[in-house]
Parts: structure tokens; sequence; C-alpha cells
């Protein structure tokens, strides 16, 4: 199953694509937010822009998954939640690129995956 855009998450992909590492930052009161959303959760305003931020963070979950979801993919495969480093409030699921299991707190690092020529995914590895 692919990504469904949306309104919010649109430009999101594209970013995601030519391999650039963003969140939304309120331009109110500053607040970093993913996933994308028209409003802030915070203040309530419409007005924000993309904001680059370090595409590492800490590991909170992970699931092992026994359901193929994209043509390519062999199961069973990890997917890791995790908190940005940078925006501490924000996580990102993504799938984890190692053989030896993610561990809780672990640093890790985004990687970006290109399925194919309209599709690229953030994935997870150990920071090393």
């Amino acid at each position: 199953m692919r990504p469904v855009t949306d309104r919010d998450s649109a430009e999101w992909w594209e970013r995601v694509a030519r391999h650039e590492f963003v969140v939304q930052r309120c331009d109110s009161c500053g607040t970093l937010r993913f996933p994308a959303r028209a409003y802030c959760h915070r203040c309530r305003t419409c007005r924000w822009h993309w904001q680059p931020i370090g595409p590492t963070g800490r590991v909170e979950s992970w699931i092992v998954s026994h359901q193929p979801f994209l043509a390519g993919v062999t199961e069973p495969y990890v997917v890791v939640t995790v908190r940005l480093a940078d925006a501490p409030e924000c996580v990102m699921y993504g799938n984890w690129e190692r053989r030896e299991p993610p561990v809780a707190g672990q640093a890790v690092r985004a990687v970006f995956t290109v399925v194919d020529e309209e599709l690229s995914l953030i994935n997870w590895r150990p920071l090393e």
C-alpha cells in the first residue's frame, strides 16, 4: 500500500522525494510539528513554513510486521517510531534498516529510500 497524500502532506512528500528532512514551523508561536497539518495545534494559526531539521532522533518503540504493504518488501520487517532530536514533540515512523533489533532510546539517523520514480520514504538506522 502506497502512502496517500492529502492537502496537508502533499508538499512534505515532494520534499522527501528531494531528500529534504523537514517539519512544519508555526509562524506565530514557533511550534515545530509533524505530521503536516493546516493549523497549529498550540495556537490555532494557519501561518507556517517548512523548517529543515537534523535527521536524527531516538527510538521510542517498534513493531514487527508480518503483513506486506509494499510490493518487494519482504516480511517480517520492523517499523520504528522515532522521536526527533530537533523537534521533541514530533515522532516519525519508518522501516528499520538493520538486521539487529532496535533498542528503546537508541540514537538513530534518517535515511531516504527511493522506492521508485514517484516515491521515496524515510527509514531509520542506528547513528554511527
